[in-house]
């Protein structure tokens, strides 16, 4: 079921895909959208609820003036709220995972445990990804050429418009948003106090195996490493064993 409300003028959405389980809040990456979590929603039902949030500029949700790290976690806490469910665990994929552990951290009684997919407490990505992505192509499969490699991780995001396809983000907000998530966030990674399981793929260009151990090291018991054989889209590359390694934390920690 897609779902909207309202947060400082601004319309957002999100997709509950619904069941009796357990609420589980889930953010993802740039590029995508909420429906990129419609397979982990399937394998986790009945016992989890995914309720997916199209973040700000992404999906069915507005585009926004701002994409600053207050501005996202404001989004999460509103987001949190109009559900009305209480205390929840979140998931988050790489800038999905930063907006997780800041919302974590700040909101700590309202997140019971964090699920946070290959991305670090310190964030140095660039945008040329983003700027080469084609703004325009005249058909889905020519969207496809252009893609390569990478046309099934962007898929869910892909839009037909009156002359031809592209995409459901823009690609300058996209590198706005980007450029403001990259930083030192260690502040927001250590104040989180719910158990956390941070997943890393193992040939992630994102999110380097030294860093990750020192992610755990740093939460002292609080937080522990999952490492699956994948790049940095986890959830996608091994969709099982993603799967998996969720529902394993989820059932020890919540």
């Amino acid at each position: 079921m897609r779902g909207f409300f309202m947060v400082g003028g601004r319309r957002l959405s999100y997709l509950d895909f619904g069941g009796p389980g357990t609420p589980l809040l889930a953010l993802h990456g740039h590029y995508n959208e909420a429906l990129a979590f419609a397979p982990l929603a399937e394998t986790l039902a009945p016992q989890w609820r995914v309720i997916a949030l199209d973040q700000r500029g992404h999906g069915e949700s507005d585009r926004a003036e701002s994409y600053d790290r207050d501005d996202y976690v404001v989004d999460v806490a509103a987001f949190h709220r109009h559900l009305g469910v209480g205390p929840v665990a979140v998931l988050g994929h790489s800038l999905g995972g930063v907006n997780a552990y800041q919302y974590a951290g700040r909101y700590a009684d309202w997140v019971t445990a964090l699920i946070v997919e290959d991305i670090g407490a310190v964030v140095d990505s660039d945008w040329s990804f983003t700027t080469s992505l084609p703004r325009h192509a005249p058909s889905r499969q020519a969207l496809v050429s252009a893609l390569g490699a990478t046309a099934p991780y962007l898929e869910c995001s892909f839009r037909r418009s009156g002359d031809g396809w592209g995409f459901s983000f823009d690609i300058d907000d996209t590198v706005a948003s980007q450029k403001a998530l990259n930083g030192d966030h260690w502040t927001d990674w250590v104040s989180v106090t719910c158990p956390t399981l941070l997943i890393r793929g193992t040939r992630s260009d994102e999110l380097a195996a030294d860093h990750a151990r020192e992610m755990i090291l740093r939460r002292a018991g609080k937080a522990r490493l999952a490492e699956l054989p994948a790049g940095h889209v986890v959830h996608q590359d091994v969709q099982a064993q993603f799967a998996s390694a969720v529902s394993a934390f989820l059932s020890g920690s919540c």
